[in-house]
């Protein structure tokens, strides 16, 4: 599940963890990605178009892996956590995805996901403003669709799940506006050569969902 908040006129949460994954494709329309609508009877974000994603688990920070986090996107991780809490936030990401879609980023072998955390790549990170009775610290990450294998297949948390052409999902109407924010983040860095992407502008969304630069991580 993609986090969000509703409002509570008195509460101030602590923003919670969260990972959110952008698997993208190119299709006959262009950028395609994989997004789905959370029903109706969700208590966050009720109808909208979102990315697959939620918050870490526990189990998420000592859960074995493939391969680990690149230098730069474990890195930027752990701007704001530390490195064990930046791998448990690859782990989320992965491990939501197979949850909501079915699809496996990595290998599973004997009942266990097995991620490959190599093929993640950090967009950018959004943390829900004040006042609110629930708040998330969510982290953005990309991976390319052929990384992946399996059965396209929805959990009942995400309906309408489908790859979809980036213009199409920002036509619907139905995603929030934070979603759009980070869409247009993730457009910029595919945009980018591979080999100026470590030199491009990181932002967050802060502050009712000001889009603030902040300063990169160097690769550890």
């Amino acid at each position: 599940m993609t986090p969000a908040a509703t409002t509570a006129p008195a509460s101030n949460a602590r923003p919670r963890d969260a990972a959110s994954l952008i698997l993208y494709r190119h299709g006959p329309q262009g950028v395609e990605v994989l997004m789905g609508v959370r029903h109706a009877r969700h208590r966050f974000m009720p109808n909208a178009l979102v990315f697959p994603g939620g918050r870490v688990d526990p189990t998420d920070h000592k859960h074995p892996s493939l391969t680990e986090l690149l230098p730069e996107t474990q890195g930027h991780l752990a701007q704001k956590a530390t490195p064990g809490r930046a791998r448990a936030l690859g782990i989320a990401a992965v491990r939501e995805l197979h949850e909501e879609t079915n699809l496996v980023l990595g290998e599973y072998r004997g009942g266990l996901l097995l991620p490959a955390l190599h093929h993640l790549h950090y967009i950018t990170r959004a943390i829900t403003p004040p006042p609110r009775n629930i708040r998330f610290h969510a982290r953005f990450l990309a991976a390319p669709a052929e990384a992946t294998h399996g059965e396209l297949r929805g959990s009942g948390e995400l309906e309408t799940l489908r790859y979809f052409p980036v213009q199409e999902a920002l036509a619907t109407g139905h995603m929030a506006g934070i979603t759009g924010r980070v869409m247009a983040e993730f457009l910029r860095w595919l945009e980018t050569p591979e080999h100026q992407r470590h030199e491009r502008e990181l932002v967050v969304f802060q502050r009712q969902d000001t889009r603030m630069r902040e300063r990169r991580a160097r690769p550890g």
